[in-house]
């Protein structure tokens, strides 16, 4: 798989807390011909964002029973839950494990998608 990553600035609203915009981290995947997008939030402002504005056929991935980043992977045309390449949801549990501040350091985890 090639893989990048980047910044995706979320504009639409301003709220008065301690960001006036949030500021999420992006990743492209490229496997078997399809690119995937995949959106991070790595704390609860950047989390809430990415909930408020994923789209309906957006999976979203989640350390279970521990605080961690969100991801949403966002899916190539025509492609289900039930056809995402397995080194594609391996990409983003390790995403959202690596980024959990109790779940990185342990050897077992349990990450929830849907």
């Amino acid at each position: 798989t090639q893989s990048t990553w980047g910044f995706f600035v979320i504009f639409p609203h301003f709220r008065l807390s301690r960001k006036k915009h949030t500021m999420v981290f992006y990743f492209t995947t490229s496997y078997e011909g399809h690119t995937f997008l995949m959106y991070m939030g790595r704390d609860k402002f950047e989390n809430e964002d990415l909930i408020k504005y994923a789209w309906p056929e957006d999976v979203w991935f989640h350390v279970d029973d521990l605080s961690s980043a969100h991801v949403y992977l966002r899916l190539p045309e025509g492609m289900t839950l039930k056809t995402i390449p397995q080194a594609v949801l391996t990409e983003c549990a390790q995403l959202v494990k690596f980024n959990s501040i109790d779940g990185n350091k342990q050897n077992n985890i349990r990450v929830v998608y849907t």
